[in-house]
């Protein structure tokens, strides 16, 4: 009885956690990449920084009396150019997400989200003169219904299977603080630079069964070192302990709990919308609102750039969902304690004298 329950356990089918993969290196492509990066800021050559920012096309997240905190997108080849022309003023902490990338999409018919855009956008039908989009057999991009509620938005019926979405769009309602003292804690590592690093590190997260919301590595302030910012749920207690567990971890020089110091966080994302000629400039005006830039258009769709924090990444996400979203790409967040010591949530719970 033993044998035979042991084989019906291995026999189990497992369910699949990946659903597609591409290989677009090859294809025309959106790619971006984020990076926080704090350097010395003495005021006699303050100007010539923020002459730089405003070449590169950053942004200042966070200034005090010695240091700058400087947000930047863009290509790889954008971060080192930024990298190397700040290096000379003194580089303190760098935080960089990974390369995030979306196909161009294609003019036409022939491109892979033409009949997506048709169906949110019925008047696109009047292009087709061929035959009605009711008369053909339907494809692959017309099941909104597995586009609702989640981070990635499926491009392909998965009948074959089903699995459970590992990020959600909305993971950030552990932000604030439930009654059982779970909430989102933001770890920023400082790892060595070498093969099987993320590895080592995520099993321990695994062995103990933490669950990881967000996870951005990138190169740091030293060479030969990564930055790993990821986002974990859990009490303050567990927390600790898990931070004592990574400390033991040869490979891994410091680890820090952001959460309860006040710091600047970003994230970066890529998000394709079905439009068409009448929809197009809605879809630019919230865009416009949220400073997002349209980084690729086409007859059919725009793809814009946006960063933000989580909540923003969620506001923009829902108000672009009836229009129809064809793909998103997301970095994780990566974050920066601010020197200046002041934050948002800081100032939301400080209370005036009167």
């Amino acid at each position: 009885m033993r044998r035979k329950a042991r084989q019906e356990v291995v026999e189990k089918p497992m369910v699949p956690v990946v659903g597609k993969v591409e290989d677009i290196s090859k294809e025309p492509q959106v790619e971006r990449e984020l990076m926080l990066i704090k350097i010395n800021a003495d005021p006699s050559y303050r100007l010539e920084v923020k002459w730089l920012v405003d070449i590169f096309r950053a942004r200042i997240v966070d200034i005090s009396q010695d240091s700058l905190t400087i947000e930047v997108t863009g290509d790889p080849g954008k971060m080192v150019a930024v990298q190397r022309n700040l290096s000379k003023f003194g580089i303190r902490e760098v935080a960089r997400t990974g390369k995030i990338a979306l196909r161009r999409e294609k003019m036409g018919e022939s491109a892979p989200f033409w009949r997506f855009s048709a169906a949110s956008y019925p008047d696109l039908e009047e292009l087709n003169l061929k035959t009605p989009l009711q008369a053909k057999p339907k494809t692959q991009y017309l099941d909104t219904d597995t586009s609702v509620g989640g981070d990635v938005y499926p491009v392909e019926s998965n009948d074959d299977y089903s699995f459970n979405q590992v990020l959600d769009a909305h993971w950030g309602v552990l932000n604030e603080e439930d009654t059982t003292g779970l909430r989102s804690h933001t770890l920023s590592m400082i790892v060595n630079d070498s093969p099987g690093v993320l590895n080592i590190v995520t099993g321990v997260f695994a062995r103990r069964g933490y669950n990881i919301q967000s996870l951005a590595v990138g190169h740091a302030e030293v060479e030969g070192r990564s930055r790993i910012t990821t986002v974990v749920p859990g009490t303050d207690e567990s927390i600790s302990k898990l931070v004592q567990q990574l400390y033991k971890l040869i490979e891994v020089h410091d680890v820090i709990d952001l959460t309860s110091m006040p710091f600047a966080e970003r994230e970066l994302m890529l998000i394709k919308v079905a439009v068409n000629s009448t929809a197009r400039r809605n879809v630019l005006d919230i865009a416009s609102i949220f400073r997002a830039k349209p980084v690729d258009v086409s007859d059919h769709t725009i793809t814009l750039e946006v960063t933000g924090d989580i909540n923003k990444m969620v506001a923009l996400q829902r108000l672009l969902e009836p229009c129809g979203i064809c793909e998103v790409a997301r970095t994780g967040r990566v974050a920066l304690t601010r020197e200046s010591g002041v934050d948002s949530s800081y100032l939301r719970g400080y209370s005036y004298p009167v």
